[in-house]
């Protein structure tokens, strides 16, 4: 019998009611996500459960990998059934890991499994998930509909195409796609296939790009397009945000053309650079009424045996101890200056740093609009039950917890959306919590009003996915 019960994660009255009157039945709008678009226009029928759940799941694989299963069964050669059972044999150490929480619920809420994954039980599970996932229901717009997805921003390459978001706008009418900008490759000034990348940048905008401004042209021309197919969101990985140089000597247009002839920059020429580039398309964003995400913290690629096996985003990152106080205050400050700093949110991956973005946002909340810069949901290494509540916390103490635009799954699984039940219920629990200890006045209807725009209603004002624009 599942441990998933009706009031899992809830402890008190208060937050039963908060969680089931005002927060269980709301849709969900994710607009940070890493689903493949290719997957939705074709409404992708999974082979079976270890292709919908374990491919490309780098939590997964961190965890077989710690219990000491052999690559084969991870991303290797063995047949899709053993990776399931290894997957199965796993799953009973992941106690206390938000992996064993979040697998259940997911075979709960897709497959109406409630049965513990074991060994003992991975042939009923995966032969029972088999037979449904013959049925249309099960494909990959059925499995966003099951959870009641109103809307998702995928992740986007600026020379993307968008065919297939496309496709998607003209054959599904009950959840938006929309695309988002990520333009990360484009300041990877020192990687050896820099080149071959402003080839194809240069192809898709019929740009040649011999100088910075040409490469400020293409990305606009690029940006132009994006807006003309729904795009609203930027989002950019970074370490941090990057500091101009303290010298005058780095002029953009001389580093830019040591970039073509591939003479590799230093870290503080190739900063100034980027933060050059990154200004001018923040800029760009802004006179669009674009968001931008910045995702800053994670140190990528640590391990380099395994990445020159199995490439990049196989489980081999990790939380990063940049300095981020200077540089988000430097490059936030620069772009409120000439008043063309846009809605903004800021996500961090080391929670020892969960205070500085929490006070930061509130040096660039001018008033013009409500939540203007965000500190975003707890990501990645923190998107569990105490990196939640951590980050709950410190928004409620030092920013107004009420403004908050909630959660997303930022994940390439289409098995991930209950990550938005398991906040929501958190939320209501920490609020309940309050309550029953008389921290808060127990007024169902605020609370449940707050609850309800965290959720749902801050997304839907904050990102203005009108469905009047013509863009969309």
């Amino acid at each position: 019998m599942s441990f998933i019960t009706e009031d899992f994660l809830l402890t008190g009255s208060f937050a039963k009611k908060l969680y089931h009157d005002y927060a269980e039945n709301l849709p969900i709008i994710d607009y940070h996500n890493h689903l493949s678009p290719a997957d939705i226009a074709s409404n992708r029928k999974f082979e079976n459960l270890t292709r919908l759940w374990l491919e490309g799941d780098h939590y997964k694989w961190r965890a077989m990998r710690t219990l000491g299963i052999e690559e084969d069964y991870i991303t290797g050669l063995a047949t899709d059934e053993e990776k399931f059972y290894k997957w199965a044999y796993t799953v009973p150490y992941t106690l206390r890991n938000p992996l064993y929480h979040w697998t259940h619920l997911e075979l709960k809420r897709y497959f109406g499994i409630t049965a513990i994954l074991n060994p003992q039980t991975a042939e009923y599970i995966y032969q029972t998930v088999q037979e449904k996932l013959q049925a249309d229901e099960f494909r990959a717009r059925g499995l966003l509909q099951k959870m009641c997805v109103e809307l998702l921003c995928t992740t986007d390459d600026p020379i993307d195409d968008l065919s297939h978001h496309q496709q998607i706008k003209k054959e599904e009418k009950t959840i938006r796609v929309l695309p988002a900008f990520r333009p990360d490759n484009v300041w990877a000034f020192n990687d050896p296939n820099y080149p071959a990348y402003l080839q194809k940048l240069s192809a898709t905008t019929e740009i040649t790009i011999n100088r910075f401004a040409d490469l400020l042209e293409a990305l606009e021309k690029r940006i132009n397009y994006f807006h003309t197919q729904g795009c609203r969101i930027a989002d950019h990985g970074l370490e941090c945000l990057p500091l101009p140089a303290r010298t005058t000597s780095n002029n953009t247009e001389v580093l830019f053309s040591r970039v073509l002839r591939q003479q590799p920059l230093t870290e503080e020429e190739k900063d100034h650079l980027t933060h050059s580039l990154l200004t001018e398309l923040c800029k760009m964003y802004h006179a669009r009424g674009w968001v931008q995400q910045f995702h800053l913290g994670a140190l990528r690629n640590v391990n380099t045996r395994l990445l020159k096996r199995l490439g990049p985003n196989t489980g081999f990152d990790s939380i990063g101890d940049f300095s981020q106080a200077t540089s988000l205050a430097v490059f936030l400050n620069h772009l409120d200056k000439s008043n063309q700093l846009t809605k903004t949110i800021l996500y961090n991956l080391n929670p020892a740093q969960n205070e500085v973005f929490a006070a930061m946002i509130g040096n660039f909340n001018d008033g013009s609009v409500k939540g203007k810069i965000q500190w975003g949901a707890a990501w990645w290494f923190l998107d569990q039950k105490d990196g939640i509540e951590r980050h709950l916390q410190a928004l409620s103490n030092l920013s107004l917890l009420s403004c908050f635009i909630g959660m997303v799954t930022d994940s390439r699984s289409f098995l991930s959306f209950p990550r938005h039940e398991y906040f929501r219920r958190i939320l209501c629990n920490l609020i309940g919590r309050d309550v029953d200890n008389g921290e808060l006045p127990a007024d169902e209807k605020w609370l449940g009003k707050l609850v309800a725009d965290i959720c749902y209603h801050n997304a839907k004002l904050f990102f203005n996915f009108s469905c009047n624009d013509p863009g969309l």
